[in-house]
């Protein structure tokens, strides 16, 4: 039996929403149609993937394995075609992803010189979409900051840096040179807890039901407008701060709390000789960047 891709999209979105009319609407399709497809990409498999019943949708064990190996079959599927499509146009190309702090333009200089024929792309990414890029196939390669799902992915340490805490101008610890974990406890943090666990160990608001509702964060730019509105702190790696520097908010080292890991990856069945050569350069030019917070 060949699986419809088709199928399977419309499965993981309801499988992610848990709910057929929610599903139906992001997919831009009717209920009816897509109650259809899953019932007869059940009749495909041969067994039920969800349970449908007053309490709403839940995945089977079969649903559950089948969403697991589903996500990954449809980004290299997207892949596929993304890679196709760009070898029709018959230039070499190499995406490379970058995150947010992290200047690659001297990795990508020497791969030029080594290879001038190559069209290299750029793609800026986040913290909720370095590794998605590399599964389906938007970037070729990517420098992530670690850690991410290693899953189906080669990866190589480049470096480390320090992560600081950034704080609003006026706040109370503002004009310390550096703070210690146990100075952040009572902070509220605008990230998820297990990013900075030396943080979570000690939290405040982790103590019960305390921690106040923290709303969906995708770009460092909305972080530290929330860090100068007074609405909380976060915890960046320190080249990220310095990049995005302003007068309402204050870098801080912060002791007693791990570095940033910086590293490059790919797909592993990727047998592409521009992604290693690439690999190569960016291992013998992205060194260590400056360890001191920006000057407040």
């Amino acid at each position: 039996m060949d699986l419809d891709l088709r199928k399977l999209r419309y499965f993981v979105a309801v499988a992610e929403e848990l709910h057929f009319g929610r599903a139906a609407e992001r997919l831009h399709i009717a209920q009816p149609v897509l109650s259809r497809q899953i019932r007869s990409l059940e009749d495909d498999l041969g067994t039920e993937i969800f349970v449908r019943d007053r309490r709403g949708t839940l995945l089977t064990p079969a649903g559950e394995q089948l969403l697991e190996d589903a996500v990954p079959l449809l980004a290299s599927a997207d892949a596929l075609v993304r890679r196709v499509k760009t070898a029709a146009q018959g230039t070499p190309t190499l995406t490379i992803g970058f995150m947010p702090g992290i200047t690659v333009t001297p990795a990508t200089a020497v791969f030029t010189t080594r290879h001038p024929d190559v069209n290299v792309r750029l793609l800026r990414t986040s913290w909720h979409d370095q590794v998605e890029v590399l599964l389906d196939g938007r970037a070729d390669v990517g420098v992530v900051r670690l850690p991410i799902d290693q899953h189906g992915l080669e990866v190589r340490p480049l470096f480390q840096e320090p992560r600081v805490v950034m704080l609003p101008a006026g706040h109370r610890l503002a004009d310390k040179a550096s703070v210690t974990v146990g100075d952040l406890a009572a902070e509220h943090l605008l990230q998820d807890p297990d990013a900075v666990p030396e943080w979570r160990d000690v939290a405040l608001e982790l103590r019960g039901d305390r921690r106040p509702e923290v709303p969906p964060i995708h770009q460092v730019e909305e972080k530290l407008e929330l860090v100068a509105s007074g609405a909380g702190i976060c915890v960046i790696p320190l080249s990220t701060a310095g990049f995005y520097t302003r007068p309402d908010v204050i870098a801080l080292p912060v002791e007693g709390i791990g570095p940033n890991k910086v590293a490059l990856a790919w797909v592993a069945s990727r047998r592409s000789p521009l992604v290693h050569d690439f690999a190569e350069a960016a291992a013998q030019t992205l060194g260590r960047p400056a360890e001191r917070p920006p000057a407040h």
